[in-house]
């Protein structure tokens, strides 16, 4: 007699676990939210305008950027009595100029970046300062934030005329410890760096000059 094997059932056996309702609550209270939220938002952005980027505002405290001035926890190093570091730049037709080209005259080099408000408030005097004394001490601007269309002309407004480089990747800035601007170095005709100043108006610019010029006398 043959035997009769059962066979296993190959249905899918399903356990179906029935979920207590949950009842959501709808947020009462969801568009005076929105608004409040909007509100802060506005309330913000108005501080900041408040703040702002004017040529009269020289707190760049609240300036983006990577360097700012002024600060009182972060500053520069003292490089008084150093020879200026000789690294690459670029022009602004991006051909490479070293800083030892600079040599053989007085310099005044000045550190500045377009959205720094206090280097924007001195660009003008030291545009100033440039016509008068020009011929006697070389002016370098050193860019390290901007385009070079945004470098020339936001300094043409400005009138300046002398010469403008970039930073590119921030060679010179970190051969001099640089994290504060606007920034001046006053350097002799052998390279070597006499004075380091902050914010300058025109009659301290021409002040600084005139101790340059004696010292590379």
């Amino acid at each position: 007699m043959q035997r009769k094997v059962s066979q296993p059932d190959r249905r899918c056996r399903f356990a179906v676990t029935t979920l207590p309702r949950v009842k959501i609550a709808r947020p009462r209270l969801l568009v005076g939210s929105l608004a409040v939220a909007v509100l802060l938002i506005v309330a913000f952005a108005v501080v900041l305008a408040t703040q702002g980027s004017g040529d009269n505002d020289v707190d760049a405290r609240l300036t983006p950027g990577v360097v700012t001035f002024p600060n009182d926890e972060l500053a520069n190093a003292n490089v008084e009595g150093d020879l200026l570091p000789v690294v690459d730049l670029g022009d602004r037709d991006g051909n490479v100029i070293s800083t030892a080209s600079f040599f053989g005259q007085p310099l005044v080099i000045n550190f500045w970046y377009a959205r720094c408000p206090p280097c924007v408030k001195e660009l003008p005097d030291f545009a100033e300062v440039h016509a008068e004394m020009g011929d006697v001490v070389r002016f370098i601007g050193i860019n390290t934030q901007d385009s070079v269309e945004e470098m020339e002309r936001f300094a043409a407004d400005r009138g300046v005329t002398y010469e403008l480089y970039r930073d590119d990747f921030g060679d010179l800035v970190d051969a001099i410890r640089l994290v504060n601007m606007p920034t001046t170095l006053f350097v002799t005709a052998d390279g070597g760096i006499i004075e380091q100043t902050g914010v300058l108006d025109a009659d301290e610019l021409r002040s600084e000059i005139e101790q340059l010029l004696a010292a590379s006398a």
